[in-house]
């Protein structure tokens, strides 16, 4: 029995993919046209992201939201246009390329990152917000509630903080003889301050001792590994922001080298050698972030468009990699999860 709440069946998790296959059989929307846009032309979404960190490959988020625009019936550069911006992981790039966007000027600004978020809500209270995968808004002070957002600022969050806790009992329970866990958490982010919170929260009612190991930059990645080493933590919990997600393939490299189980939060880095990921089904939350584009498009206010929170969920473990490490993972987490990788 979980000791906390946050977490979704794998009958719930299928039939939550089952229905998104459904939804993209059935073909695109047929269009009515926008009513949110500027006379003489079609409307603008701007759009900003963290660098992906395959280069060579396309965002696999931007794939999914111009999915989502399509099944909405939205073609690019016919009855929609898309400014896209990247910015690497230094949050000085951050405000220029917001006021970029808001400058073009765009109808729409979609944003998936927690640090983004407040930034975009200084420069503008009258273009619609759309947020992507966003962490604990509520707490942050970014909207009022999830069911009335009010402002400008609607879309999803990913209940980071709220699956802290999820994630650090599901790494007890595949390393049950752990007492000490590492967490690696980027201290500069108020979202993953707010997860680091939870963590500590919930470490006690598991018996298990925390040992902070703060990374502001990747400069600090090795360090912060040799030090959990060092001190004889046991496995490696993963506070999920954008620095980590960026090292999540360093981060996976170096805790396997070292003979370190880890838990992510997002399911890549267990493809690449981590040992397990807990979270929402991020592609999907991008799909659905289009749902809130069209609304408003069509006249709809943000502030009455409730938050939504994720409802998918991916529990992934790597077999192989805790081979290697030399872990059994008991055979319950096994079952519980969405995926193995052999």
């Amino acid at each position: 029995m979980s000791k906390f709440g946050g977490g979704r069946s794998r009958r719930q998790f299928v039939t939550g993919i089952a229905s998104l296959a459904l939804l993209a059989g059935c073909g695109r929307m047929t269009s009515q046209g926008p009513t949110r846009s500027r006379a003489g032309r079609v409307p603008v979404v701007g759009y900003v992201q963290i660098a992906w960190s395959v280069p060579s490959e396309p965002h696999p988020f931007l794939l999914a939201f111009r999915q989502g625009l399509l099944e909405r019936g939205y073609i690019e550069g016919e009855n929609i246009g898309m400014e896209v911006r990247e910015a690497d992981l230094d949050p000085a790039q951050y405000p220029a390329l917001v006021n970029e966007l808001l400058n073009l000027p765009v109808d729409i600004l979609v944003l998936g990152d927690s640090v983004w978020i407040p930034l975009a809500k200084q420069a503008t209270s009258t273009v619609p917000l759309v947020m992507t995968i966003s962490g604990d808004v509520v707490a942050q002070g970014v909207v009022a509630s999830l069911a009335s957002p009010g402002g400008n600022i609607t879309g999803l969050t990913n209940l980071s903080r709220q699956l802290s806790a999820k994630r650090l009992e599901l790494l007890h329970e595949a390393v049950p003889g752990a007492s000490r866990i590492g967490a690696l958490w980027n201290p500069a982010n108020p979202s993953a301050a707010l997860q680091w919170r939870e963590t500590q929260d919930a470490a006690p009612v598991l018996g298990l001792q925390l040992q902070s190991l703060a990374l502001r930059g990747p400069e600090e990645l090795v360090s912060a590994v040799e030090a959990a080493v060092s001190e004889h933590a046991e496995a490696l919990l993963i506070i999920q922001d954008p620095l980590t997600s960026s090292l999540r393939l360093p981060i996976a490299d170096l805790a396997a080298k070292s003979q370190l189980p880890t838990m992510f939060g997002v399911a890549e880095p267990v493809q690449a050698g981590g040992l397990m990921a807990y979270g929402p089904d991020r592609p999907a939350m991008y799909r659905r972030a289009a749902y809130y584009v069209d609304r408003i498009l069509r006249g709809a206010n943000p502030a009455d468009l409730p938050v939504e929170q994720p409802m998918t969920f991916e529990f992934v473990i790597n077999r192989k990699t805790a081979s290697v490490i030399g872990l059994t993972i008991p055979r319950p987490v096994l079952l519980n999860a969405t995926k193995v990788i052999e």
